[in-house]
């Protein structure tokens, strides 16, 4: 065994009250690849400041190898007294480190480096604070929620980034399927306290839960023994004095240990509060159009949003996802085309950036908007500090300012205050952002117990896959350039479709070059070629459009079908079914509709 690099033993911090860290230990040896769970507010972020020698403990010990580097990526970063964003990233550098380090970290997190500090968005800050401590190749990366604010192609070059570096590495986040690929060992906070577990983090549930069980097991165990003593006391045979004072002492410290155990932290309870159900049919756009200057945002879009659908929309940041919801939703108008809403609509927005937070409201008032004590949870009237204790809020932070509260807590916060109205439109964006495990487990079962009809955007792909039925993505991922496929299923369906659909393309064009004699490409007739259409191009053309009919028939059955607000629960294998043949569908009409337009634009080009 490696002797470690950074370790914290019997680390104690207190803020007054119960203590935050209570003996917590932390061991980092070189090639460690740690991710660090815990419930919101367990010290997670601060244990990891205390390793960063940002934070001093109250008591414990803090050893860090004299000649290990470490470098910390922290929620906020600070850009004070940097004027581009390559000075803070070189910044970050020590004596004999690549400087080359920073222009390749810039250009794959999509950063030129002369971007002004004070302009950047979440996104491009969080990719710039990365850039910063990736560049040095540090022994020792200290990451707090690397993947905040990261759009999906930017967190799977960070796993591949992170899974090549030589640095021993601690991590914190809320996304499952990036800490299963970069971590091989598991430190849980629970209570004050550490527990370490020599596996990655897809083994963490499983473990965590028989760790549980078998504590819950001891104290029912302890339980009984003082129940033995007391009967004893009361009903045994006199004995010696002296035994029997050694006997009620051992007694009243199983009293107190039995009393003094803290349980586990409860688990969120909650459902959303729903509003009168709307019309069958939320949401229609009819080839729907966005354009800002030159550049297409949302080429023609179509969709159909029954009640009951839960629609997942990803894609890089800058393809246009924001845009595409708000002109869903009616928000924003789209250049062409028209976008009817369904009656009864009562619409929630989560919103990602936390702009609804005003950080001197306390939590009783922003929970009541300041109408007393009480509030209205799906029609009954429920006191603030009951509510709030339903989110694992303590009735005496009911006066606590929003400032004092730590990201996650936060994101929970909001969520508690978007559950309570009456809605049967959830628009959730980003709404796993800052979120525990157990919270984000909650948030899944509202989502899919919820009546009503949810669109979510969202990078976190392990919680798309487990809520959504269909996906909204870019049709050209790496450069969007607007327009947009809707996929059955989620994130991993979707990929799975992309990769069928381009295994086809290229059989397809394999066969076209095969018919063409000597395996090269088929050319189209130029300007000066032989001024006609082929006889198999003339016969696509005419029977195309009978073809396209008939497909647009068929998925108007299919949609008819799936209108059915019941299927999806009467018979799940019949609803997939429908979907999965309805994707096919709408593919192969994509596909005539591409093939009609090209011919026929060659027909006109030929016809002069």
């Amino acid at each position: 065994m490696a002797p470690p690099i950074l370790k914290l033993d019997d680390i104690f911090l207190s803020f007054g009250g119960t203590p935050l860290l209570a003996g917590a230990n932390l061991q980092v040896e070189p090639g460690d690849r740690i991710c660090l769970v815990g419930r919101n507010g367990s010290g997670k972020s601060t244990l990891l400041k205390i390793a960063a020698g940002m934070v001093e403990a109250q008591s414990g010990e803090v050893f860090r190898h004299p000649s290990a580097t470490v470098r910390y990526l922290e929620q906020a970063p600070d850009f004070e007294g940097f004027d581009t964003v390559a000075a803070y990233a070189e910044a970050g550098l020590g004596p004999g480190d690549d400087p080359y380090r920073v222009t390749y970290l810039l250009s794959h997190l999509g950063l030129t480096g002369a971007e002004d500090p004070g302009t950047l968005s979440g996104g491009e800050a969080r990719r710039a604070a990365l850039a910063r401590v990736l560049a040095p190749e540090p022994d020792i990366l200290l990451l707090d929620e690397p993947t905040n604010h990261l759009d999906l192609p930017t967190i799977e070059w960070l796993e591949d980034e992170l899974t090549r570096s030589r640095s021993a590495l601690v991590v914190i986040s809320h996304d499952r399927r990036f800490l299963e690929k970069v971590s091989n060992a598991t430190v849980w906070l629970d209570r004050g306290t550490s527990r370490r577990l020599d596996r990655g983090f897809a083994h963490f549930e499983a473990w965590r839960d028989e760790v549980l069980e078998a504590e819950e097991l001891e104290q029912h165990k302890l339980g009984k023994a003082i129940q033995r003593e007391e009967h004893w006391l009361r009903y045994g045979v006199t004995a010696r004095r002296k035994r029997n004072m050694r006997r009620l002492g051992e007694l009243q410290a199983m009293r107190s240990r039995h009393r003094g155990h803290k349980g586990p932290q409860g688990t969120v309870q909650a459902s959303a509060s729903e509003a009168q159900e709307s019309g069958k049919l939320v949401i229609e756009a009819d080839k729907v159009t966005k354009s800002y200057g030159e550049r297409a945002i949302v080429a023609p879009f179509s969709i159909r949003v029954h009640r009951g659908d839960c629609i997942g929309l990803v894609g890089p940041n800058g393809a246009g996802k924001t845009t595409l919801l708000k002109i869903l939703t009616g928000q924003l108008a789209p250049d062409s085309g028209t976008v009817k809403l369904g009656t009864n609509l009562e619409i929630a927005t989560l919103d990602q950036r936390r702009e609804d937070l005003n950080p001197d409201d306390t939590l009783a008032h922003y929970l009541t908007d300041g109408r007393g004590e009480s509030l209205i949870v799906n029609g009954e009237q429920r006191h603030v500090t009951g509510y709030m204790k339903e989110f694992l809020f303590q009735p005496e932070q009911a006066r606590t300012p929003i400032r004092n509260l730590s990201g996650g807590e936060r994101a929970r916060l909001m969520l508690a205050r978007i559950l309570s109205r009456p809605t049967n439109l959830l628009i959730l964006d980003e709404p796993t952002n800052d979120l525990d495990i157990e919270t984000l487990d909650l948030l899944q079962e509202i989502v899919a117990g919820f009546a009503g009809t949810v669109i979510l955007v969202s990078h976190d792909r392990d919680f798309l896959d487990r809520t959504v039925s269909s996906t909204i993505a870019p049709a050209n991922p790496e450069a969007p350039d607007g327009r947009w496929i809707e996929y059955a299923g989620g994130y991993s369906d979707m990929l799975a479709q992309r990769r069928g659909a381009i295994e086809e393309r290229r059989r397809t064009e394999k066969a076209e070059k095969a018919t063409s004699g000597d395996g090269a490409p088929v050319e189209k007739p130029s300007e000066k070629g032989r001024g006609k259409l082929s006889y198999k191009q003339k016969f696509a053309l005419e029977s195309l459009p009978k073809e396209m009919e008939k497909i647009q028939s068929e998925i108007a059955k299919r949609e008819e079908k799936m209108a059915d607000p019941m299927l999806f629960s009467k018979d799940q294998a019949a609803f997939n079914r429908l979907a999965s043949e309805l994707e096919t569908l709408r593919a192969d009409l994509t596909r005539m509709e591409e093939e009609w337009l090209e011919l026929e634009m060659l027909r006109e080009e030929l016809e002069g």
